[in-house]
């Protein structure tokens, strides 16, 4: 197949087509790009939600995509053209999970694409293609995902790598990994604000949000905190402009609660930005004590920094700092230090697609990583003083396999039991939470103490 250059002005669908050509070159999500047209050409805003939506959907399901595709093409996967093989992935997309669209549109302008993109054989196969796919989904006989394991099939209809599924199922088991799986393509995810209290009682920010036709819930643990959903780029709210409320998963909120830091302390938080926690743990400070709040990129600290300004908060000193290099003027001085360290982020792949297929092999250093971080950041807490670790991760390797790896060096800490709700505890002083049961990100917690005869 070869691509015809001769390319008219770009719509809604040549704008996810290029996005889709785009991760699978650099395995990046695209969302840079795809600002970029819209700005460029004027998209109107109900363009750019399906955009969003089919590059999203696309990416999200990209392992069953390519398994339709390769059932019905009578050419290999790999000797079709990326192109052409971008455009059926669009295509099938909008055929097999929108049903707002209808099939013959769907096909109708996949053909189109092609016409732009493809030369005339291509075309005739993308029809072909496409026809034969949306006639056996209006007749309801999409073929099943045969795989000769229940781990394979897992795989292939949720879209997540064999190596991946099998962590889960260690973990969960055949039919929670499954109800995990399902909720990690789930096809919208809500948006968690949590209120600035420091400015404003929930109630009275809960009417706002109302009064702005938001549709919003609050959350069944934490009462300052909404689940908003339709919301559009909540940064442009009245109440986010105001400062009442800040972006935060009820996860990372939750690890403030299991700190529990209190007014008066000095909190380090080592990996601060986008600032949530510190934020978090300011207003439960209600402004009394100090937060240092570091990163080691100079742009995430002047990040961290607006989010303050923004919510009036000044207990907050941001600055950069490499958090696996140790500072002397540090040691043995915080109440609370948090190290929320960097990870896979297979937690929040329900909210970054993309996640899902990173290599076995591209996160084997983590854990060395988060034990030299947890490892220094813990020579800042005062005797009593209190070590929160945490990840956006669900991967034991990368949570319990590192807290027991440090308390073994370390017995001057010891875990230390906490409750997030009344039907929410870890007595043993360290907890995984699951998108399918608790309905936040997947995230992990564990509280050390610091023994005071030291």
């Amino acid at each position: 197949m070869v691509i015809n250059n001769n390319v008219a002005p770009l719509g809604a669908r040549d704008i996810a087509l290029k996005a889709i050509e785009a991760y699978r070159r650099k395995k990046v999500w695209p969302d840079f790009l795809l600002k970029t047209f819209f700005e460029k050409y004027n998209i109107p805003q109900k363009d750019i939600a399906l955009i969003w939506r089919i590059v999203g959907g696309v990416i999200q399901n990209m392992m069953l995509l390519d398994y339709y595709i390769n059932f019905y093409s009578n050419i290999p996967l790999n000797k079709i053209h990326p192109t052409a093989r971008d455009i059926l992935r669009l295509s099938f997309y909008q055929i097999i999970f929108l049903d707002k669209i209808p099939h013959s549109a769907a096909v109708n302008q996949g053909v189109e694409l092609a016409k732009k993109y493809l030369n005339p054989s291509a075309v005739k196969f993308v029809n072909a293609v496409l026809r034969k796919t949306a006639k056996d989904k209006q007749d309801n006989c999409l073929p099943e995902v045969k795989a000769s394991t229940d781990l394979e099939k897992l795989s292939i209809k949720f879209s997540h790598p064999k190596w991946l599924v099998d962590e889960f199922i260690r973990a969960l088991g055949i039919d929670e990994t499954e109800a995990l799986l399902e909720m990690n393509n789930s096809d919208e995810v809500a948006v968690f604000a949590q209120v600035n209290t420091l400015h404003a009682a929930a109630d009275d920010v809960f009417r706002t949000l109302k009064d702005n036709d938001i549709d919003v819930a609050s959350h069944e643990w934490l009462e300052d905190c909404f689940e908003l959903r339709g919301a559009g780029d909540v940064t442009k709210l009245s109440a986010f402009r105001d400062g009442l409320i800040y972006v935060q998963d009820p996860a990372s909120r939750l690890a403030i609660v299991a700190s529990g830091v209190k007014s008066g302390d000095l909190v380090i938080d080592a990996c601060s930005a986008p600032g949530g926690k510190a934020f978090a743990a300011a207003i439960a400070m209600e402004k009394c004590g100090k937060i240092l709040a570091y990163d080691n990129k100079l742009s995430k600290v002047q990040e961290i920094k607006r989010g303050a300004a923004r919510l009036g908060i000044d207990i907050i000193k941001a600055s950069q700092k490499d958090s696996t290099e140790t500072a002397d003027e540090l040691i043995g001085v915080a109440d609370v230090v948090l190290a929320d360290v960097p990870c896979s982020g297979f937690g929040v792949i329900r909210k970054k697609p993309e996640i899902r297929y990173k290599s076995k092999e591209s996160i084997i250093g983590l854990p060395e990583k988060q034990l030299q971080i947890l490892s220094n950041v813990a020579k800042y807490v005062k005797p009593g003083g209190v070590l929160l670790y945490s990840t956006c991760t669900v991967l034991k390797c990368e949570n319990e396999d590192v807290v027991s790896s440090f308390l073994q060096v370390n017995s001057d800490f010891s875990a230390e039991g906490f409750a997030l709700s009344e039907t929410l505890n870890a007595p043993a002083g360290m907890i995984t939470l699951w998108p399918h049961r608790n309905k936040t990100d997947g995230f992990f917690m564990c509280k050390l103490r610091r023994n005071t005869d030291i």
